[in-house]
């Protein structure tokens, strides 16, 4: 009877996939942090875009930064463009992000700075030179 009970536990776990764990609150507001980042440069750079998206405030998250918050506040509470279906879902998951970081991980996250002007300017990542070009 241990032997098949053991048998099917390791089949189960074998069955199940590597990312079965349930993503951390961390992990989670990473993820929707950048999909927020990416979805918003795609409005921008949107062939349709709409004159109302050039107004919107910039939206660059980073999650490690205490003014994120009131950024995502600001978001959400902009008047403009609110005619536009994909500025509303843009802005339902910047509704879900701030309200994520302030209840569900308020105590699970480090904010490492405040530096809220470098939610306006981001900085670029490093530009990697190969070999041969030195």
């Amino acid at each position: 009877m241990m032997k098949m009970l053991l048998l099917l536990v390791a089949l189960l776990s074998a069955a199940l996939p590597a990312s079965a764990a349930p993503p951390t609150c961390y992990s989670r507001v990473l993820s929707l942090s950048k999909e927020i980042t990416e979805s918003f440069k795609e409005l921008q750079t949107s062939k349709t875009v709409d004159s109302c998206v050039e107004t919107l405030p910039r939206l660059y998250l980073d999650i490690h930064n205490y003014c994120v918050l009131a950024k995502l506040r600001d978001f959400v509470a902009y008047p403009g463009c609110d005619r536009l279906v994909e500025v509303d879902e843009l802005k339902e998951k910047a509704r879900s992000l701030y309200t994520i970081l302030i209840s569900y991980c308020r105590r699970d996250l480090v904010f490492l700075t405040d530096d809220c002007n470098a939610l306006e300017i981001p900085i670029s990542p490093p530009i990697e030179h190969s070999i041969t070009e030195s």
